[in-house]
């Protein structure tokens, strides 16, 4: 084969976990809104660069913009193999994308192809790679899924976590989005992906799961945070068999304790969102909320929560969106630790 070469990203599907890297040459912010799985940035312009050459492309000419452009992406590629790619052997095979397959991608791939590499350019680049994102999403087979319900604080993220572990498939859509998908689950510490990288990362995912084999995912409301769960898969979420898991009251506050510590250690910032449900509960009701806060009664606060909050949106909606949730197969958790949900996953698992 003469190289660089230049595929489709169809035709490139089947060995994309083979390449030895792949190269996102795009901007530093076009990488970070979404890229391929796996990619790394090595920008052939950045976007200050990229605002200086266009500039001069509209103000000045294109023959102008083009000759400084040249310039610095020369530069960006020579810095970029001196400091990441003199030590790599002449078998190793990069992927290489840019925007729209063009002269960004095309710059590198050509050089790494005359070093000796056999260097790949994916024709059409990350908009031909989002295109079959998109449609497989909508158009491709689901697999089978157990959707674990529960009420909130029943330990629903706690069990998919501990199913990965065991060689379970799990698709964790709260662990993709950055958040756990109520109006308190934003994660301060980690804000969300962009739509499209949560997209990608959902298609990730699937592509590599087993058909043969279910995938264990957690009975999720369209939105998570601000992220919407792809329409064909919330569908197919919303027909397939349910597990139920329960977890006394008591079980729950405190596990909700341990797994919401940075808003029992900010009792400012758990009323700031609180304030958000004013709308449904009431002016009184949250400053109520707001003096168990400030006055370190978490655990009375986390418990009113749930029986006033809570429990009744669970009950409002899990009947109405999980159509085989009354004949869910129950599964009881007698306590928080490591043991109960071991035990609970390889039940399940079996």
């Amino acid at each position: 084969m003469k190289y660089p070469a230049l595929d489709n990203f169809a035709d490139l599907l089947p060995q994309l976990d083979q390449f030895d890297c792949i190269i996102d040459a795009r901007s530093e912010s076009e990488f970070a809104l979404d890229h391929l799985p796996g990619a790394i940035n090595c920008p052939v312009l950045s976007d200050a660069e990229r605002v200086r050459v266009g500039t001069m492309y509209k103000q000045i000419g294109a023959f102008e913009a083009k000759k400084v452009g040249a310039a610095l992406v020369s530069k960006n590629i020579a810095r970029h193999i001196e400091t990441l790619w003199l030590d790599k052997p002449k078998e190793w095979r990069p992927l290489i994308y840019c925007w729209r397959g063009g002269n960004r991608s095309g710059s590198m791939a050509l050089i790494l192809a005359k070093i000796g590499w056999p260097s790949v350019q994916l024709d059409g680049g990350y908009k031909a790679y989002r295109a079959h994102v998109s449609a497989a999403l909508l158009e491709t087979p689901l697999p089978d899924f157990k959707v674990i319900c529960g009420t909130t604080g029943s330990g629903k993220s706690r069990l998919l976590q501990v199913l990965d572990s065991i060689g379970a498939q799990v698709l964790d859509l709260e662990q993709l989005a950055a958040h756990r998908g109520s109006v308190l689950g934003n994660l301060p510490s980690k804000p969300q992906p962009s739509q499209k990288m949560f997209e990608t990362m959902i298609w990730d995912k699937l592509r590599k799961f087993d058909p043969a084999r279910p995938v264990f995912v957690e009975s999720e409301s369209k939105k998570v945070g601000q992220l919407r769960v792809p329409d064909a898969l919330m569908n197919k979420m919303r027909q397939s068999p349910c597990v139920s898991l329960t977890l006394s009251r008591p079980n729950r506050v405190r596990l909700l304790m341990e797994d919401y510590e940075h808003f029992t250690n900010s009792p400012d910032t758990l009323n700031a969102q609180l304030d958000c449900l004013t709308q449904l509960h009431g002016r009184d009701k949250i400053d109520s909320w707001h003096a168990l806060a400030s006055g370190g009664q978490m655990p009375v606060l986390v418990d009113e929560l749930l029986a006033s909050h809570y429990d009744p949106a669970y009950l409002r909606s899990i009947d109405r969106n999980f159509i085989q949730v009354g004949k869910a197969e129950v599964v009881q958790l007698d306590d928080i630790g490591a043991d109960d949900f071991l035990a609970a996953a390889r039940r399940l698992h079996a």
